[in-house]
């Protein structure tokens, strides 16, 4: 069995969940602020990502963080070309730690239009394909964003998601798909429905020897993707936090069955740069630990 075929079978039937570890310039300064380093504390965005690869390193290499409960990590794309203990960052994820290494290649959103933020171009992706792809990545994650039960915006969401799905698939990787609800959308129920309706109609037009991963908003009605989760063509349903508490986020999850998490703030809610280092373990073990037992249903 390869290497891939390897982290495939983990994915596809592993316990555990997902480690959403991708803060991108964007989103990094909320993610260093809620850890307790407030902005100011750096003087440009080069020195910024070293603050973050310095949280994310200390999450990784924590000796409660590994794959006996956490199927894959996704890295920003400057994660990637960082170091942890010496290996690059999917080296070490994978074979120190036996957790799966996954990408994010989403350039951030565009302007809102039609209910829902698309992506914005990707100009660069074959290359970053290509490079993830030579330091040992299984797959990617990209997101895009739907505010409106627009049946037009998200039939766009959807499509353009699969679009590129299909080149991420034709370079050798698995993407996930990740079509956020957002959940303040005012039709919640109602958007999520046009969503499964487009993603299901995107997933029957796949080969049938490719495969993605769904990420998905949780739902308003349980188990309304039991037939994404059961799709031949869904590798996994996981499911993201969508900015719920932990607690929240978890209990909706654990209605689901057949899908585990995504989660990134709620996985790191309560972690401190002020933490001793056992302080700092067992505030992880404990959201790790809360969030596997929601993922197991």
């Amino acid at each position: 069995m390869s290497e891939f075929e390897r982290q495939q079978a983990k994915m596809a039937s592993g316990k555990g969940f997902i480690a959403a570890l991708d803060q991108s310039g964007g989103s990094t300064p909320k993610a260093l602020k809620l850890y307790g380093i407030t902005e100011g504390s750096w003087q440009d965005e080069e020195e910024m990502m070293d603050l973050v690869h310095a949280m994310r390193t200390r999450i990784i290499t924590s000796p409660v963080f590994n794959g006996e409960r956490i199927l894959a990590a996704i890295l920003f794309e400057a994660t990637m070309r960082r170091e942890i203990e010496g290996r690059p960052s999917a080296d070490y994820l994978w074979n120190v730690k036996q957790v799966v290494p996954i990408i994010k290649v989403d350039k951030g959103l565009a302007e809102e239009a039609n209910g829902v933020q698309l992506m914005k171009p990707m100009p660069d992706l074959d290359d970053l394909l290509a490079e993830a792809k030579r330091h040992g990545f299984f797959g990617t994650k990209m997101r895009s964003v739907i505010k409106q039960a627009e049946p037009e915006g998200i039939t766009a969401v959807v499509a353009q998601q699969f679009e590129f799905g299909r080149r991420i698939l034709d370079a050798g990787l698995v993407p996930i798909i990740e079509p956020e609800v957002d959940i303040h959308c005012p039709d919640k129920a109602r958007a999520e429905d046009l969503l499964k309706a487009a993603i299901l109609e995107q997933l029957d037009d796949l080969d049938a020897d490719q495969e993605v991963m769904l990420k998905l908003t949780p739902p308003e009605q349980d188990n309304l993707y039991a037939a994404c989760v059961t799709h031949p063509r869904v590798l996994r349903v996981v499911l993201l936090s969508g900015g719920y508490a932990r607690e929240e986020a978890n209990a909706r999850l654990a209605r689901q069955k057949g899908v585990v998490a995504s989660f990134s703030r709620a996985l790191t809610e309560g972690l401190s740069v002020d933490q001793s280092d056992a302080e700092f373990d067992a505030t992880l073990d404990a959201a790790i630990e809360s969030i596997y037992q929601a993922s197991l249903t």
